[in-house]
């Protein structure tokens, strides 16, 4: 008897799953973000690779595009003005930068929250006071610090210029409740589809590179900010790959002295 029930209830855990691989997929609504989100573009920069180094140019313009873009939402609370120097930039440059802009202090007189002219040793400031003000200006949604952005997420530099390059109009036959709403915008290589986050680089030319530079196509000014916040990240990435390299000469070195050290021992050995 009791092996029947069991051959019953194995025959229903079959018959089972046959219903749930046949039925129609209503369910295949599987969430919307899993059919409509995609992957980070592919891209390629300087510093990729052991052997990859930054370039200086390319760098000065993505400091240019934060400032005249992305700064207006996102500080980079652990970089400071002085590591500009690193780029490229003297050191009375690095004060003109720092001037440019406003960073939280107190009036000597009265005690008073102020602001004042940036100093090459403070660090980039938030544009806004505090995460109230922040979401109160953007849609409830407080703007991330860029500093370490393109190490915070999964493929960090494509994921940054995917983000970037990848607001388009919603398709079709995107469910109504995936749709953006009031304030969103949607884009398919955000997590969810729809991020508070208005376009930042809207049109070719919108900001002004220097003479001799590659035109500002949005493209070209989202790798450029793209490769500077990699830099952000990673300001020591050069000496790491230059650390690097010298360890594998030293071991690669070290290995075959061992190897001959070795057979000298031995050679007269059976």
């Amino acid at each position: 008897m009791i092996r029947i029930f069991a051959f019953l209830a194995g025959l229903g855990f079959i018959a089972a799953l046959l219903v749930a691989a046949l039925m129609p997929r209503e369910a295949a609504e599987v969430s919307a973000t899993k059919l409509f989100h995609k992957h980070a573009k592919e891209v390629k920069f300087t510093s990729d690779g052991p052997l990859g180094k930054f370039d200086r140019a390319q760098l000065q313009r993505g400091l240019q595009v934060y400032k005249e873009v992305c700064a207006a939402c996102h500080s980079l609370r652990l970089v400071s003005f002085a590591d500009l120097e690193a780029l490229g930039y003297t050191p009375g440059q690095v004060k003109t930068i720092a001037g440019e802009f406003q960073v939280p202090s107190l009036n000597p007189e009265t005690g008073e929250p102020a602001t004042r002219k940036g100093l090459a040793s403070d660090k980039f400031p938030s544009p806004f006071a505090n995460d109230i003000a922040a979401q109160a200006a953007n849609n409830n949604a407080i703007p991330p610090d860029l500093s370490l952005m393109t190490k915070a997420r999964e493929n960090g530099p494509a994921y940054v210029y995917s983000l970037l390059t990848g607001y388009q109009d919603p398709p079709a036959n995107l469910p109504k409740d995936s749709r953006p709403g009031t304030g969103l915008h949607y884009n398919p290589y955000f997590a969810n589809l729809n991020l508070s986050m208005a376009p930042p680089l809207v049109v070719d030319g919108q900001v002004t590179y220097g003479e001799g530079a590659p035109k500002a196509t949005i493209d070209q000014m989202s790798k450029d900010v793209t490769a500077f916040l990699i830099w952000t990240a990673e300001p020591k990435l050069e000496n790491r790959h230059r650390a690097g390299i010298a360890t594998l000469i030293y071991l690669l070195i070290f290995a075959g002295l061992t190897w001959l050290a070795y057979k000298n021992v031995w050679a007269g050995r059976k």
